[in-house]
Protein backbone atom coordinates (compact mmCIF):
# COMPACT_ATOMS: atom_id res chain seq x y z
CA UNK A 1 0.00 0.00 0.00
CA UNK A 2 1.01 3.49 -0.83
CA UNK A 3 0.14 6.62 0.88
CA UNK A 4 0.87 10.30 -0.09
CA UNK A 5 1.15 12.64 2.84
CA UNK A 6 0.59 16.54 2.14
CA UNK A 7 1.55 18.35 4.92
CA UNK A 8 3.63 21.55 5.56
CA UNK A 9 4.82 20.87 9.04
CA UNK A 10 7.99 18.83 9.13
CA UNK A 11 7.68 17.13 12.36
CA UNK A 12 4.04 15.85 11.90
CA UNK A 13 5.70 14.71 8.07
CA UNK A 14 8.18 13.07 10.75
CA UNK A 15 5.74 11.46 12.96
CA UNK A 16 3.65 10.19 10.64
CA UNK A 17 6.15 8.57 7.91
CA UNK A 18 8.16 7.03 10.91
CA UNK A 19 5.42 5.16 12.32
CA UNK A 20 2.97 4.16 9.17
CA UNK A 21 6.26 2.68 7.65
CA UNK A 22 6.57 0.16 10.46
CA UNK A 23 3.25 -1.65 9.10
CA UNK A 24 4.74 -2.36 6.20
CA UNK A 25 3.53 0.97 4.05
CA UNK A 26 5.25 3.03 1.69
CA UNK A 27 5.10 6.88 2.14
CA UNK A 28 5.73 9.72 -0.27
CA UNK A 29 5.63 13.34 1.29
CA UNK A 30 4.58 16.35 0.25
CA UNK A 31 5.40 20.13 1.91
CA UNK A 32 2.66 22.47 0.15
CA UNK A 33 -0.49 22.18 -2.07
CA UNK A 34 1.01 22.26 -5.59
CA UNK A 35 3.72 19.89 -4.35
CA UNK A 36 1.06 17.68 -3.72
CA UNK A 37 -1.51 17.34 -6.29
CA UNK A 38 1.95 17.20 -8.80
CA UNK A 39 3.60 14.33 -6.87
CA UNK A 40 -0.61 12.89 -6.87
CA UNK A 41 -0.87 13.13 -10.59
CA UNK A 42 2.51 11.72 -11.55
CA UNK A 43 2.12 8.48 -9.10
CA UNK A 44 -0.01 6.12 -8.14
CA UNK A 45 -1.48 5.61 -4.60
CA UNK A 46 -3.68 3.88 -2.52
CA UNK A 47 -4.71 6.67 -0.02
CA UNK A 48 -4.03 10.52 0.79
CA UNK A 49 -3.43 12.09 4.05
CA UNK A 50 -4.27 15.65 3.63
CA UNK A 51 -3.69 19.18 5.77
CA UNK A 52 -6.40 22.34 4.75
CA UNK A 53 -3.89 24.81 5.62
CA UNK A 54 -1.00 24.11 3.61
CA UNK A 55 1.27 26.84 1.60
CA UNK A 56 0.57 27.78 -2.30
CA UNK A 57 -2.91 25.70 -2.56
CA UNK A 58 -4.59 24.84 0.54
CA UNK A 59 -5.98 21.38 0.93
CA UNK A 60 -10.18 21.78 -0.18
CA UNK A 61 -8.18 22.93 -3.99
CA UNK A 62 -6.08 20.11 -3.71
CA UNK A 63 -8.91 17.89 -2.87
CA UNK A 64 -11.17 19.11 -5.88
CA UNK A 65 -8.13 18.23 -8.45
CA UNK A 66 -7.82 14.36 -6.62
CA UNK A 67 -11.80 14.44 -7.24
CA UNK A 68 -11.95 15.49 -11.26
CA UNK A 69 -10.28 12.39 -12.02
CA UNK A 70 -10.03 9.92 -9.23
CA UNK A 71 -12.00 8.18 -6.05
CA UNK A 72 -9.16 7.66 -4.12
CA UNK A 73 -9.43 7.67 -0.34
CA UNK A 74 -8.53 10.83 1.04
CA UNK A 75 -8.48 11.35 4.75
CA UNK A 76 -7.95 14.96 5.95
CA UNK A 77 -5.47 15.66 8.70
CA UNK A 78 -6.21 19.42 10.04
CA UNK A 79 -6.29 21.98 12.91
CA UNK A 80 -9.66 23.19 11.64
CA UNK A 81 -12.07 21.83 14.16
CA UNK A 82 -14.89 23.67 13.11
CA UNK A 83 -18.85 21.69 11.86
CA UNK A 84 -18.34 24.44 8.95
CA UNK A 85 -14.66 23.08 7.76
CA UNK A 86 -15.62 19.58 7.95
CA UNK A 87 -18.69 19.56 6.58
CA UNK A 88 -16.92 21.85 3.61
CA UNK A 89 -14.37 18.56 3.66
CA UNK A 90 -17.44 16.35 3.18
CA UNK A 91 -18.98 17.89 0.35
CA UNK A 92 -15.69 17.53 -1.81
CA UNK A 93 -16.46 14.09 -0.47
CA UNK A 94 -13.54 13.72 1.85
CA UNK A 95 -13.34 9.85 3.36
CA UNK A 96 -12.44 10.81 6.82
CA UNK A 97 -11.46 13.89 9.24
CA UNK A 98 -9.32 13.54 11.39
CA UNK A 99 -7.90 16.61 13.65
CA UNK A 100 -4.97 17.72 15.30
CA UNK A 101 -3.40 17.12 17.67
CA UNK A 102 -4.36 13.50 17.07
CA UNK A 103 -3.47 9.50 18.40
CA UNK A 104 -1.26 7.95 15.77
CA UNK A 105 -2.60 4.42 16.66
CA UNK A 106 -6.19 5.94 15.90
CA UNK A 107 -4.60 7.72 12.81
CA UNK A 108 -3.83 4.32 11.21
CA UNK A 109 -7.18 2.51 12.31
CA UNK A 110 -8.45 4.95 10.37
CA UNK A 111 -6.43 4.73 7.98
CA UNK A 112 -7.04 0.67 7.84
CA UNK A 113 -10.89 1.87 7.53
CA UNK A 114 -10.90 3.27 5.17
CA UNK A 115 -8.94 1.53 2.75
CA UNK A 116 -11.19 -1.32 4.08
CA UNK A 117 -14.21 0.46 3.17
CA UNK A 118 -12.63 1.08 -0.51
CA UNK A 119 -11.83 -2.65 -1.11
CA UNK A 120 -15.32 -3.45 -0.73
CA UNK A 121 -16.70 -0.87 -2.94
CA UNK A 122 -14.07 -2.05 -5.69
CA UNK A 123 -15.07 -5.84 -4.91
CA UNK A 124 -18.82 -4.57 -5.25
CA UNK A 125 -18.41 -3.12 -8.60
CA UNK A 126 -16.75 -6.03 -9.80
CA UNK A 127 -19.67 -8.80 -8.83
CA UNK A 128 -22.30 -7.00 -8.72
CA UNK A 129 -25.52 -7.36 -10.60
CA UNK A 130 -26.32 -5.46 -13.45
CA UNK A 131 -29.30 -4.95 -12.47
CA UNK A 132 -28.93 -4.28 -8.57
CA UNK A 133 -31.43 -1.19 -7.80
CA UNK A 134 -32.74 0.18 -4.24
CA UNK A 135 -35.51 2.13 -4.85
CA UNK A 136 -37.32 4.75 -2.73
CA UNK A 137 -40.01 6.51 -4.67
CA UNK A 138 -38.11 8.98 -7.02
CA UNK A 139 -34.90 7.75 -5.44
CA UNK A 140 -32.73 5.49 -6.66
CA UNK A 141 -29.70 3.84 -6.39
CA UNK A 142 -27.77 1.67 -8.79
CA UNK A 143 -25.73 -0.78 -6.94
CA UNK A 144 -23.14 -1.63 -10.05
CA UNK A 145 -22.39 2.10 -11.35
CA UNK A 146 -22.27 3.66 -7.67
CA UNK A 147 -24.70 6.25 -8.79
CA UNK A 148 -27.73 8.24 -6.60
CA UNK A 149 -30.34 9.17 -8.87
CA UNK A 150 -33.86 11.57 -8.29
CA UNK A 151 -36.22 11.97 -10.75
CA UNK A 152 -33.57 11.03 -12.69
CA UNK A 153 -31.26 13.01 -12.43
CA UNK A 154 -28.14 11.76 -10.89
CA UNK A 155 -26.77 13.70 -7.73
CA UNK A 156 -22.85 13.90 -6.58
CA UNK A 157 -22.69 12.47 -2.99
CA UNK A 158 -19.47 11.41 -1.00
CA UNK A 159 -18.45 7.90 -0.40
CA UNK A 160 -19.77 7.66 3.30
CA UNK A 161 -22.92 9.52 2.25
CA UNK A 162 -23.73 6.84 -0.14
CA UNK A 163 -22.91 3.99 2.48
CA UNK A 164 -25.21 5.61 4.53
CA UNK A 165 -27.85 6.29 1.89
CA UNK A 166 -27.67 2.55 1.27
CA UNK A 167 -28.00 1.35 4.65
CA UNK A 168 -30.90 3.02 5.05
CA UNK A 169 -32.64 1.81 1.70
CA UNK A 170 -31.49 -1.58 2.95
CA UNK A 171 -33.55 -1.49 5.95
CA UNK A 172 -36.41 0.68 5.06
CA UNK A 173 -38.66 1.83 8.00
CA UNK A 174 -35.83 0.93 10.63
CA UNK A 175 -34.72 3.45 13.20
CA UNK A 176 -31.27 3.48 13.69
CA UNK A 177 -29.11 5.63 16.17
CA UNK A 178 -26.71 8.12 16.33
CA UNK A 179 -24.51 5.24 18.09
CA UNK A 180 -25.20 2.37 15.73
CA UNK A 181 -24.49 4.28 13.02
CA UNK A 182 -21.22 5.13 13.95
CA UNK A 183 -20.57 1.62 14.84
CA UNK A 184 -21.62 0.50 11.97
CA UNK A 185 -20.21 2.60 9.25
CA UNK A 186 -16.86 4.64 10.74
CA UNK A 187 -16.31 1.78 13.49
CA UNK A 188 -16.14 0.45 16.40
CA UNK A 189 -12.95 2.15 17.39
CA UNK A 190 -14.44 5.70 15.71
CA UNK A 191 -12.76 8.45 18.25
CA UNK A 192 -13.87 12.16 16.86
CA UNK A 193 -16.93 14.67 16.42
CA UNK A 194 -20.10 12.35 17.02
CA UNK A 195 -22.22 15.32 14.94
CA UNK A 196 -20.50 13.50 11.91
CA UNK A 197 -23.65 11.68 11.44
CA UNK A 198 -25.87 14.54 11.38
CA UNK A 199 -23.80 16.29 8.77
CA UNK A 200 -23.76 13.53 7.04
CA UNK A 201 -28.06 13.21 7.18
CA UNK A 202 -27.98 17.07 6.55
CA UNK A 203 -25.99 16.96 3.50
CA UNK A 204 -27.61 13.91 1.88
CA UNK A 205 -31.09 16.22 3.02
CA UNK A 206 -29.84 19.00 0.69
CA UNK A 207 -28.32 16.99 -2.17
CA UNK A 208 -31.29 14.72 -2.33
CA UNK A 209 -33.78 17.39 -1.85
CA UNK A 210 -37.25 16.02 -0.57
CA UNK A 211 -37.56 14.71 3.02
CA UNK A 212 -36.27 11.27 2.64
CA UNK A 213 -34.88 10.83 6.16
CA UNK A 214 -36.91 11.15 9.32
CA UNK A 215 -35.91 12.20 12.72
CA UNK A 216 -37.74 10.15 15.33
CA UNK A 217 -37.04 12.13 18.59
CA UNK A 218 -35.12 10.90 21.67
CA UNK A 219 -33.75 8.12 19.10
CA UNK A 220 -32.53 8.46 16.01
CA UNK A 221 -33.34 8.80 12.26
CA UNK A 222 -35.24 6.05 9.63
CA UNK A 223 -35.92 6.44 5.85
CA UNK A 224 -39.37 8.03 5.52
CA UNK A 225 -42.68 5.33 4.58
CA UNK A 226 -42.67 5.49 0.74
CA UNK A 227 -46.02 6.42 -0.54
Amino acid sequence: MKILIIEDEMSIQTILKTYLEEFGLEIDLANDGLDGITKFQSGTYDLVLLDILLPKIDGYAVLELIRKDTSTPVIMITALDKDDDQMKAFDLTADDYITKPFNMCLVKRRIDAVLRRSQKTVDAQRNGDASAMLKHGSLVMDLVKCEVRVMNKSKSVTKKEYELLKLFLENPGRVYTREILLNTLWGYDFVGNTKVVNIHIQNLRKKLGGDYFETVRGMGYRLREDK
